[in-house]
């Protein structure tokens, strides 16, 4: 297998991950043909086939199976080369690819992209936005750079810096302003809305009112899509959520909600940075790091959430995210 190239093992990776032809060209920014022709070069290359071609999707056979790691490690091996190359330099440039889970992006990156870019100019910052399993996997295949998502993740592999630890508060409607903040215990016992199945968040505010989904009756949760849509159910009156401090100022300036904190010790989640060990980049992503938390202070003043030992008056006044 002398004539394998870069280029065919990059196609064969998007290919192996995208299942179908078409979205695979469009990832490489080539046509469909062109790919179709280089992945059959690269079965004849290896001498055997590495895709089973169905009429909608396209599956590794079982040698594909076991080809897709080992050409995974290869290209982050080379993309590692590249960033040794980039480490050398006085200052980080080039692209940075970093993922952000989906209860952070929104209030975050608007403040983090602008510093970012004030710091290292230069820095071409490519953004991910998904659920933490998804970008642990993208990570781990060397497809991003670093990722801010909850600790911890426990991840041998991978290093955790932690960013900044935020309490969550609790949405009812605004009719319930002034009412007594329910314990978890009678949290549980309300409709609760929670994110969909994926989110870590959706575990971390099931875990503080100590709910077994397996236990619960299914019309007593409705799930959502994103922290936007559990507030609007809200204020429509549907039931209570849970969300963390920083969505609050973006989430609830246009919904007729009321905010109040939880008595200690109140629900919390701790967000950080994670990145490979073996990552040439340790170094320049420690200082991103720095950064991260520059911008997260900047977002986490002192805020006048109405406390759960006094009655709410207002819904708080936030710093906006953006």
């Amino acid at each position: 297998m002398k004539n394998l190239t870069f280029k065919q093992l990059r196609y064969f990776e998007a290919l192996a991950r995208h299942g179908h032809f078409r979205r695979a060209a469009e990832a490489c920014g080539i046509s469909q043909p062109a790919l179709s022709m280089q992945i059959k070069e690269l079965e004849e290359e290896v001498g055997i086939e590495l895709f089973e071609r169905g009429a909608r999707q396209v599956r590794l056979t079982g040698f594909g199976e076991e080809f897709a790691p080992r050409v995974r490690d290869i290209l982050r091996s080379v993309d590692e080369l590249g960033d040794l190359a980039r480490v050398s330099r006085d200052r980080l440039v080039g692209r940075l690819r970093i993922g952000v889970i989906p209860t952070v992006a929104p209030y975050l990156l608007p403040t983090l992209l602008g510093k970012l870019s004030l710091l290292h100019k230069g820095l071409d910052i490519h953004v991910r936005e998904t659920q933490t399993p998804r970008l642990l996997q993208e990570l781990e295949e060397g497809r991003l750079d670093t990722a801010i998502v909850a600790l911890p993740v426990s991840e041998p592999a991978l290093t955790e810096i932690t960013l900044f630890t935020e309490s969550f508060v609790l949405v009812r409607p605004g009719a319930d302003e002034g009412k007594p903040v329910p314990d978890p215990e009678a949290v549980r016992e309300m409709r609760l809305l929670l994110l969909e199945e994926g989110h870590c968040f959706r575990d971390q505010a099931l875990s503080f009112c100590n709910v077994d989904m397996r236990a619960a009756p299914p019309r007593d949760f409705l799930d959502a899509s994103s922290l936007s849509t559990l507030v609007q159910m809200v204020d429509a009156g549907i039931g209570v959520t849970l969300i963390p401090e920083m969505a609050v100022p973006v989430e609830t300036r246009s919904a007729g909600v009321s905010i109040a904190r939880f008595r200690e010790p109140e629900p919390s989640r701790t967000i950080g940075m994670v990145w490979r060990r073996t990552s040439p980049l340790a170094k320049q992503l420690l200082q991103i790091s720095e950064a991260v938390r520059h911008a997260t202070d900047a977002l986490r003043q002192p805020r006048p959430v109405p406390s759960a030992t006094a009655p709410a008056t207002t819904p708080p006044t936030m710093p906006s995210a953006g």
